[in-house]
């Protein structure tokens, strides 16, 4: 199995940089993966880097990883507080799953504190901005370290 990881994200992340930038920043999806590209290269990962508006092709993806895949950076969006059918998804996937939020999620609306992804998620990075993909990757990186290449 190659060192491929899966980044996911979910609705409305392809407005990125130009929904509510005061709290999602101005940086645009492709520079996002622009940027985990460049260090996935330097960890020796590959990735595949998606975003989707439909819940189905988000579990379709995870099923897809379980085969391919050595972990997944997930930043499910609004789907973080309803999906059970993403949190079983996961659960099937047997790889670390560091999900991420770009916003402080605990900062915002109530019914945002809670999310189903935390519940198979190996960590939580919540509020370091588009940062937070780079820190899951490593955090992949170092926990595939000693999986054969």
């Amino acid at each position: 199995m190659s060192r491929l990881v899966f980044v996911l994200n979910g609705p409305n992340l392809n407005l990125l940089g130009k929904r509510q930038p005061h709290i999602y920043g101005h940086e645009t999806l492709a520079d996002v993966e622009a940027e985990c590209r460049t260090l996935a290269a330097e960890l020796r990962l590959d990735i595949a880097f998606r975003q989707s508006n439909r819940e189905y092709e988000i579990i379709d993806w995870i099923h897809e990883a379980r085969e391919t895949a050595v972990g997944i950076v997930i930043n499910p969006a609004a789907f973080t507080h309803t999906s059970v059918a993403i949190l079983d998804a996961l659960n099937a996937f047997e790889g670390p799953v560091i999900e991420v939020h770009i916003s402080n999620v605990h900062k915002r609306e109530a019914f945002r504190h809670h999310s189903y992804v935390s519940l198979r998620a190996d960590g939580v990075i919540a509020g370091l901005g588009t940062q937070g993909y780079l820190l899951g990757l490593q955090r992949i990186a170092r926990l595939t370290a000693d999986e054969p290449a």
